[in-house]
């Protein structure tokens, strides 16, 4: 689908550059040999040669900018469609859960134990929906002008132990899944921020880890005047040559509905943009 959609756009691009290349070829060759040619009119056709040049350089930067947008812009909507069959996924699966839930409960007679169980699952479907709305909440916030900011000093290794516990209470983790090594740091930023980018890192390593045998890897460190953060994983990791891609808005490799692990392609824009806020980097490596 991809191919196909961008297929037209690219070979239409192509030949309207190869065109506009010969025309400026077959111009600029028309206007030099008049110019030998004739010592009366050399002068017009020098001004023509220069001018047509000129135009012809604009309307090809033209349309090498229109195609470049044009790309850009088929590649947006499908992100934009792949993030809508996601977000109807995670919508629909939580409340079908619930509702069949609701329905057992009302027609059957049950145990205690089987009304907790229920009720846990319950209420992981409501945590998983209420993820799902301050993701695309804290999406819509970040797009609109920066909030005054009322930064504090806080306990950069404080912070990420409760991510950490968050992450791991969430997907259930083993204590040996989760490894934290961090030194006392204090940063000057809001908590709310630093809370959105470690724990959509850690989420984010938490669900593409190995599914067997996760194991997660937390470490923070000074550098000089930052503080280096690094959370790695044991998954099967991303290809290089689609790692700048991964930060991008609504961005998940591969089609919606061919993916297993759940998620609405925010998390890491949430944290490049947060991170760019606080005049900090991030990156992908091995």
């Amino acid at each position: 689908m991809q191919r196909r959609s961008l297929g037209l756009p690219i070979t239409l691009g192509v030949v309207m550059i190869v065109l506009l290349a010969a025309l400026a070829v077959g111009w600029v060759v028309l206007a030099v040999y008049g110019a030998l040619g004739s010592v009366k009119w050399a002068p017009l056709y020098w001004t023509l040669l220069s001018v047509g040049s000129t135009c012809f350089v604009l309307v090809l930067v033209g349309v090498v900018i229109y195609l470049v947008l044009s790309i850009k812009a088929i590649n947006l909507n499908q992100r934009q469609s792949n993030f809508i069959d996601s977000v109807t996924h995670e919508l629909k699966s939580p409340i079908a859960s619930l509702k069949l839930y609701l329905q057992t409960l009302r027609v059957h007679e049950l145990s205690r134990e089987e009304q907790s169980r229920f009720y846990d699952h319950m209420l992981e479907d409501v945590e998983r929906l209420d993820q799902l709305i301050n993701h695309l909440l804290d999406a819509a916030r970040l797009d609109r002008h920066a909030e005054p900011r009322e930064e504090e000093d806080v306990e950069l290794s404080q912070v990420l132990r409760q991510c950490c516990d968050d992450v791991a209470l969430r997907y259930r983790l083993a204590g040996d899944a989760l490894h934290l090594d961090v030194a006392p740091c204090r940063v000057r930023a809001r908590p709310v921020d630093l809370e959105m980018i470690f724990r959509n890192l850690i989420d984010n390593a938490a669900k593409y880890a190995e599914e067997t045998q996760p194991c997660i890897h937390v470490e923070l460190q000074r550098d000089a005047e930052w503080a280096v953060v690094r959370v790695a994983d044991n998954g099967r990791g991303i290809p290089r040559h689609l790692r700048h891609k991964v930060f991008g808005r609504f961005v998940r490799l591969g089609m919606e509905l061919e993916r297993k692990k759940k998620g609405t392609g925010l998390g890491l824009y949430i944290v490049r943009t947060i991170v760019r806020r606080l005049r900090g980097t991030v990156s992908t490596s091995t």
